[in-house]
């Protein structure tokens, strides 16, 4: 007993110093009673912190900062006594106050994972006897997960079904053969067997053989397991819920993989179906499991059953849907059909019992367990189940939110055309009236930015001119958007193509919306009110999915949208997705999204077009823009339009980045007078001015002795003050350079000599090509487009600055009177005409 208080008093002095160094808390205890010879608990202590008390329960194991209140943390302690291994001390909690994992890309972090096999996973389709292959396969992930370092609990299932196929095995053998015949015959058709099995005396004899099957599985990967045997009652018993939280912590702390099943031999039959006080009552397996969860403070809770998540309908009826992400202040209307031919619980308990565990700070994955690595896919926060989050750091679900950017879309497309104008006029005019709010709200973001010291600081400058809003951005953003207001009224219905077929038959081609626009953004918050001004012009439903580092700007200025939207009593039309969903999982919506717009890096586009295999994708990979000074250039107007080209705007993706000189133009080489034959000098001092620093491509370095460094590649796109420069000896130099190296987004010759500047323009094959001209022209606003959706480099309908053209694709109208294709037969009586009529006639043709 000596060696037990001493042991004890070693760690109470530990605790109350570091609380009292850290947290400042100071604890008083009423009874300190040893649970083994090595470990201690306070049953009943009582802590005060700034004069608030607050009582603890128990103390059983520390894990990994675990939060005994909102007040105070506890962080993992060693608990020594000379020579003995290190321990640590859990504190099990009626309420954790933890928050659950916001994101699925956070699951991997999770440290102590629960997970629960359902009857239906691990029972084989007779009933009698376990899947051993799918159980096998499990019981390797769980293996490989302990052995990372994670601490991992099983509830599981399976001793009826085991005890079964062994009781149906001594029955048949102790049956006569008459007796065996004429059960055959009986039941030649059934694969089922003719007895029937008491489930309490299954479950008494499959224990034993479940477990040695577990220890036999978890020995191959070096995994020691031990079975826990609970019933109900274990939980509504104080002592009792003591020494199995004690047990199973310290059955953790030795690394040992706790297997918990219901003792099924002797359980009663399940409690009343209701909660007490906010505990959950034990009535299967998953409430079994989602208590444990939260008596051990789990991290992550995976209930694996027969199907593949939570669906808004029985899986088996048409219409059903599966929900990826479920919210329970937000959810939807979910009917609930019959439960698994085996087991007690349904697919009603396990949503029950998941966002029980929710409410306790666990996160929660519904899944599938006959799926192929499940469990891995789940920690590596790939898109698998229904995952459970709480609304209160988050929003509606993505599908949700799809749902109604699709509904909004069609209630947009049902106003007139002057309706939607005048939304657009509001959100211009609203932009400037809560300018003050707007700028505010950029500070926040511009604030944490500045703070992040994670940072590169060379990386800072460009991203801070792209998050930067200004009263001058706002003036031109609004400007913009009037400007769409004013050309679009018309734009969503518009004749494109009348065909007379045959009297009577009239075709007509329509301008309409594309359906649901996703657009990403990074670090612009001005992209948000540009694209949703574009979308509802073209009566497009929107989901916007903005960058982390402009959270507050964008939030802003979504209400400023939705405000404006509330005018038409059309708000859902437009969404702002939070950073909840991944971009991997709205890539696979292709049943709600109909076009991916991103907007930022080249390696968040070309991201974008890789993982996006069913939804169309609109954008460009990268802005490598060149501007060719050709030989017969006006000096002048060279100067003026590099230094407009590379430093106006250098993050913008119509910068120049590469910058290509007649060798005419070194100055070493002649040249066609004095002012052309310093151009390279003057250029170089010019943009050296400016702050750009520069790079010598290949050729410029062989003239040079002395020169620039060398340029890592002609294919960079900079986004900053830094420019590659390189020397061609013609034009179609040039134009094979802009071809090999250019992205096909943006490129300009500077010349006098306009049959070259013909010829440029014609054989350079990118989005926008200009002569004597920036390539900073290449805008949507600068187009006379008011805004630009973004800048499409593709070979597709929509190409170089997107705007409200490129959102609308159109339909087909027919007109007849009673017409069948048979009719037109080849002596049918009836004939083709084929005249083009007139798309400004007001009346469609007389069907008469």
């Amino acid at each position: 007993m000596a060696a037990m208080n001493s042991a004890w008093r070693f760690g109470d002095r530990y605790i109350i110093k570091k609380l009292t160094s850290k947290s400042r808390l100071a604890f008083t205890f009423r009874h300190v009673r040893p649970l083994s010879p090595y470990y201690g608990a306070m049953s009943s202590g009582v802590y005060r912190w700034s004069g608030r008390y607050a009582n603890t329960r128990e103390f059983g194991r520390i894990g990994a900062t675990r939060n005994l209140s909102t007040m105070s943390n506890f962080e993992r302690l060693p608990f020594k006594k000379k020579s003995f291994m290190e321990r640590p001390i859990h504190v099990s909690l009626e309420r954790s106050l933890k928050s659950p994992f916001a994101l699925r890309s956070q699951l991997k972090n999770a440290k102590r994972v629960v997970i629960k096999l359902g009857s239906a996973v691990i029972t084989r389709e007779d009933e009698c006897g376990l899947a051993l292959g799918r159980l096998a396969s499990i019981v390797e992930q769980v293996a490989e997960l302990q052995n990372e370092g994670r601490e991992c609990l099983m509830v599981t299932s399976g001793a009826v079904a085991f005890g079964k196929q062994k009781l149906a095995h001594e029955q048949t053998l102790s049956m006569s053969m008459r007796e065996t015949l004429h059960q055959r015959d009986r039941h030649n058709n059934s694969t089922k067997p003719f007895f029937v099995i008491e489930p309490r005396a299954a479950a008494a004899v499959g224990q034993s053989g479940l477990m040695s099957l577990y220890d036999a599985m978890f020995s191959q990967y070096g995994v020691k397991i031990a079975q826990v045997l609970v019933t109900k009652p274990d939980f509504y018993n104080e002592e009792t819920r003591r020494h199995l939280a004690s047990t199973v912590s310290e059955l953790i702390s030795l690394n040992i993989v706790p297997i918990i099943n219901t003792n099924d031999a002797v359980s009663p039959p399940p409690l009343a179906d209701e909660d007490l006080a906010g505990v959950i009552s034990i009535k299967d397996n998953d409430s079994l499991a989602a208590r444990l969860a939260a008596e051990v403070q789990a991290d992550l809770l995976i209930l694996m059953s027969d199907v593949d998540g939570i669906y808004t309908c029985p899986p088996s009826e048409e219409g059903a849907r599966l929900i990826n992400t479920y919210s329970p202040n937000y959810a939807v209307n979910i009917q609930y059909g019959k439960k698994s031919r085996v087991g007690l619980g349904g697919m009603d308990s396990k949503v029950r019992s998941a966002c029980w565990a929710l409410e306790k700070g666990i996160s929660v994955v519904i899944c599938n367990g006959m799926a192929e690595n499940a469990v891995r896919n789940i920690i590596a926060g790939r898109k698998l189940g229904t995952f459970f989050t709480d609304c209160k750091n988050g929003g509606v679900s993505i599908e949700s939110a799809a749902e109604h950017a699709r509904d909004g879309g069609r209630q947009l497309q049902n106003l007139t055309g002057s309706q939607r104008s005048d939304i657009i006029q509001n959100l211009a005019e609203l932009l400037l009236e809560r300018q003050p709010q707007i700028l505010k709200a950029n500070l926040e973001d511009l604030k944490i930015l500045n703070e992040m010291s994670t940072v590169k600081s060379g990386g800072v400058v460009p991203l801070l001119g792209r998050l930067t809003l200004t009263p001058a951005k706002l003036k031109s953003l609004s400007d913009g958007l009037k400007q769409i207001a004013d050309s679009s009224a018309d734009i969503v219905g518009r004749v494109m193509r009348r065909t007379l077929l045959a009297k009577g038959l009239e075709l007509t081609q329509v301008t309409v919306p594309i359906g649901v626009l996703l657009v990403i953004f990074e670090s612009r918050p001005d992209v948000l009110p540009q694209v949703a001004a574009l979308a509802i012009a073209s009566a497009n439903g929107l989901l916007l999915k903005g960058g982390k580092e402009a959270t507050h700007s964008n939030q802003i200025l979504m209400d400023v949208v939705h405000q404006a939207l509330d005018t038409a009593g059309v708000p859902q039309a437009v969404s702002l997705v939070s950073t909840r969903e991944e971009i991997s999982d709205l890539l696979t919506m292709d049943q709600y999204i109909d076009l991916v717009i991103p907007r930022g890096s080249g390696e968040l586009v070309r991201s974008i077009q890789q993982q996006s295999r069913n939804i169309p994708v609109l954008g460009h990979s990268e802005g490598i823009c060149h501007v060719y000074v050709d030989n017969e250039a006006d000096p002048v107007k060279a100067m003026k339009i590099v230094r407009d080209a590379k430093c106006d705007y250098p993050s913008a993706c119509n910068a120049m980045e590469t910058l290509l000189i007649h060798e005419d133009l070194l100055g070493n080489t002649g040249g066609s007078g004095s002012s052309t034959g310093t151009f390279f000098a003057d250029v170089c001092a010019m943009l050296k001015n400016e702050g750009v620093k520069i790079y010598a491509g290949p050729s410029l370095s062989k003239h040079l002795t002395f020169g620039p460094p060398p340029a890592k590649s002609l294919r960079t796109e900079y986004g900053s003050l830094e420019c590659t420069i390189e020397v061609v000896k013609s034009l179609d130099e040039a134009v094979d350079h802009i071809h090999r190296y250019g992205s096909s987004h943006t490129d300009s010759i500077v010349t006098e000599n306009r049959e070259k500047a013909e010829q440029f323009l014609h054989k350079v094959d990118s989005a926008c090509v200009f002569h004597n001209a920036s390539t900073r022209f290449a805008d949507g606003y600068r187009f006379g487009l008011g805004a630009e959706v973004g800048i499409s480099t593709a070979r597709i309908h929509a190409r170089g600055p997107v705007g409200v053209e490129g959102l609308l694709t159109s339909k087909w109208v027919l007109r007849g009177s009673g017409d069948a294709a048979s009719d037109f037969g080849l002596n049918s009586g009836k004939s083709f005409l084929h005249q083009s009529l007139s798309i400004d006639a007001k009346n469609p043709v007389s069907t008469e």
